[in-house]
């Protein structure tokens, strides 16, 4: 019977997510190739789902969003049966989004990908404490920077890593996936002042602490499989990715370049790299564990006491943004990034946005 009950859960699993993972608000740029989606595993690169040359936000018939500096904007996301992994925000001129040095640059928060969602049955055990499927909204906020002048157009870029149970397998990671939203900034309070990269902590199975649950790496880059592409085979759905990335336990910490005052972050030159024939689809042979460093998730309470609920995630700790002190250092998409300067901003007088001035179609711009 639980034979049955495990074959089941699995099938269920794959047959609701084959390896996906977007933004849904505020409304992504999409693609068509990919359907939507944007994994580095199945050969979309990032920084973005789709190059700022194809956004709908070129279009004169595509409605705008508009933003306020200071505006505390709500990001949100859906579960779809993943668990794990960190998510990184960050904000560029919509003119540099094609550049990862931009986006690298220019990081606003990390937050945890399961902040405020978790799976649909918490009892349900089958790939692991607290990672069964569940396609719930997660959400986080982010503050839209102050720095930036009016009639600015903006792209937020939105990156999900570190995410496990690649097609039911607990000790699998995820490549990573991207998505950007496209907007305008007018009015609001202004200042020069450049805004410091944040990390919330706390996610399902760490409610209220200064850690996020994931698999592999919690560096953005080392599972974007560099300049590697995957060669689908006709009816092997699995040749369409080159996932899973890695193959380590699950483990928890901060993103790369924060300090959880944990001793269980996972150095990723631990985790063992899944190996790939030469035709770019997965061997069939798995590469070996190691325990090197990891942290088990808690262990689940007993069947007949309560499950605790996912906590709403902590407060914010300003942390200094990431520095990387040699290019050995870097992300690894940085050797594909579009060379481009960090923003610079000047001040503007405040403008606030009014019922005429909000049906104009403002154009992209150089200031910021």
């Amino acid at each position: 019977m639980q034979f049955t009950l495990t074959l089941a859960a699995i099938s269920a699993l794959v047959a609701s997510s084959a390896g996906h993972s977007m933004l849904a608000k505020p409304s992504p740029r999409g693609n068509t190739k990919w359907w939507g989606t944007c994994a580095a595993g199945a050969g979309c690169k990032g920084p973005c789902d789709s190059p700022k040359a194809d956004s709908p936000f070129n279009s004169i018939y595509n409605p705008k969003t508009y933003l306020q500096r200071g505006q505390e904007l709500e990001v949100e996301w859906k579960r779809l049966n993943h668990p794990g992994g960190f998510v990184r925000l960050a904000i560029v001129p919509f003119n540099q989004s094609d550049s990862w040095e931009a986006f690298n640059s220019n990081v606003l928060k990390y937050t945890c990908y399961e902040t405020n969602c978790g799976p649909s049955d918490p009892s349900d055990s089958s790939f692991g404490y607290l990672n069964g499927p569940g396609s719930s909204p997660c959400t986080t906020t982010v503050t839209v920077p102050t720095n930036i002048p009016d009639n600015t157009a903006i792209t937020l870029q939105w990156i999900w890593f570190g995410g496990g149970v690649y097609y039911a397998q607990p000790d699998t990671s995820f490549g990573e996936y991207y998505s950007c939203s496209d907007a305008i900034v007018s009015g609001g309070p202004y200042s020069d002042e450049k805004p410091v990269a944040t990390f919330q902590g706390g996610d399902v199975t760490y409610p209220n602490s200064d850690v996020c649950k994931y698999w592999g790496s919690n560096k953005v880059g080392d599972c974007n499989f560099g300049d590697r592409y995957p060669t689908p085979v006709d009816g092997d759905l699995l040749s369409q990715s080159l996932e899973p990335c890695m193959r380590t336990p699950v483990t928890k910490g901060a993103p790369y370049g924060f300090d959880s005052g944990s001793s269980n972050s996972t150095d990723s030159s631990s985790a063992a790299p899944v190996s790939h024939s030469a035709d770019g689809a997965s061997s069939s042979s798995a590469a070996p564990q190691t325990d090197a460093g990891s942290a088990d998730a808690p262990a689940p309470a007993d069947s007949d006491s309560e499950t605790e609920s996912p906590s709403e995630p902590a407060s914010d700790n300003v942390i200094p943004a990431p520095v990387y002190s040699s290019a050995s250092e870097e992300p690894a998409n940085d050797s594909t990034s579009v060379e481009a300067p960090a923003p610079s901003y000047s001040a503007v007088a405040d403008y606030s946005v009014t019922e005429s001035a909000s049906k104009c179609i403002p154009r992209p711009t150089n200031l910021y």
